[in-house]
C-alpha cells in the first residue's frame, strides 16, 4: 500500500534520528537529492525565485509561479517535499487556498510565515511581521484547512526574532504550537542558547535553517540533534555549490578550453530517465 506524501513525513518525523534536508529549487535539483539517499527535501522560496527567474527572494515570485514549480518538482520524485508558502498570498481565505493547492500538487508540507507581504528571505535586512493576532489567524487558517481535508503537514514560522527579540519570537512559536502546526521553524536565532532555549520550552518537530553566511550558527547534525532540532535544512547549499563550477566551466569554454570534471553523458541520461523511457518504449514499437 502506498503512502501519502504527507504520512510518509509523518513517518520520518516519528523516528529516532535528526533528518538532514537538502533544499532544492527544481525537479533536477530535487531528483539528484533523492538519488544522493535524502528522505526529504524541501522547495526554498530563495532558491526558486533565484533559479527561474534570477531575482531575490523578496516576494517577487508569485503563488501561481510556486505552485507550478512544486507541482513539477513532486512529479519528479518519491521522496515527501515540504514547500514554502511564504505568507499564505493574502488574507486568512487566500492562505486556506494555498494550503489546499499545494497538497494537490503532492507536497508533503507547507511552511506558512508571518512577515508582512511582500515577504523577504529571512537571512537578509528589512523584514517585517504582521501584528501577533493577525500572524496567529493566518496559522489558524492553514490548520484548518489541514483539518477540513488537506492531507498536509503545516510548518508554521516566525521572524520575530529579528524584528522585535527573542521574548516576542517564542511567544509566537508557542501560539503556533497550541493552534496546531505539526513542525516549528523559529527563522534566525542569532546564537546557540537561543537555539537550545527554542528547543527546550516548545514541544514537537522543530526545524533548523542552516544558511551559509546567514545570522544563525551553521552546526552540524549531531550538534542540532543534541540541542533538539528534528530536521536540519539547507536552503542555499546546493545554489552556492552550483555557481563556482558552472563559472569555471564558462571561464573556461570563454578560454577556448573544455571544461574539466564534467559528469558524463551517460550519467545525465540515467538521471533524467532515459533508460526507464526506453524500456517503457519497448511496449509500444511495432513488431517486424
Amino acid at each position: 500500500m502506498t503512502v501519502s506524501p504527507a504520512q510518509a513525513l509523518r513517518d520520518l518525523l516519528a523516528g529516532p534520528d535528526i533528518i538532514v534536508m537538502p533544499c532544492c529549487y527544481d525537479a533536477f535539483s530535487a531528483r539528484l537529492i533523492e538519488r544522493a539517499g535524502f528522505p526529504l527535501t524541501f522547495m526554498s522560496g530563495f532558491a526558486v525565485s533565484a533559479a527561474r527567474l534570477a531575482m531575490p527572494d523578496t516576494g517577487l515570485i508569485s503563488f501561481a509561479e510556486m505552485v507550478d514549480q512544486g507541482r513539477n518538482i513532486c512529479s519528479a520524485i518519491s521522496i515527501p517535499m515540504i514547500g514554502d508558502g511564504d505568507t499564505g498570498y493574502g488574507n486568512a481565505l487566500n492562505v486556506k487556498r494555498t494550503v489546499g493547492a499545494y497538497a494537490q500538487s503532492g507536497f508533503a508540507g507547507i511552511m506558512i510565515e508571518d512577515q508582512v507581504a511582500p515577504k523577504r528571505c529571512g537571512h537578509t535586512r528589512g523584514k517585517q511581521v504582521v501584528e501577533f493576532d493577525e500572524a496567529c489567524q493566518r496559522l489558524q487558517a492553514a490548520v484548518d484547512a489541514r483539518d477540513e481535508g488537506a492531507d498536509i503537514l503545516i510548518m508554521a514560522r516566525t521572524d520575530a526574532r529579528a524584528t522585535h527579540d527573542m521574548d516576542e519570537a517564542m511567544r509566537r512559536i508557542k501560539a503556533f504550537a497550541d493552534i496546531g502546526a505539526d513542525i516549528l521553524f523559529l527563522e534566525a536565532p542569532q546564537t546557540e542558547d537561543e537555539m537550545q532555549r527554542f528547543c527546550t520550552e516548545i514541544p514537537g518537530p522543530k526545524m533548523a535553517n542552516m544558511v551559509e553566511q546567514g545570522a544563525t550558527p551553521v552546526l552540524p547534525p549531531a550538534g542540532l540533534q543534541d540541542i533538539g532540532y528534528k530536521i536540519a535544512a539547507y536552503p542555499l547549499t546546493l545554489l552556492l555549490a552550483i555557481v563556482p563550477v558552472i563559472e569555471r566551466a564558462l571561464a573556461a569554454l570563454k578560454e577556448g578550453q573544455h571544461p574539466e570534471g564534467l559528469a558524463t553523458f551517460t550519467d545525465l541520461q540515467d538521471i533524467v530517465g532515459f533508460p526507464e523511457y526506453f524500456e517503457a518504449e519497448k511496449k509500444y514499437a511495432a513488431e517486424d
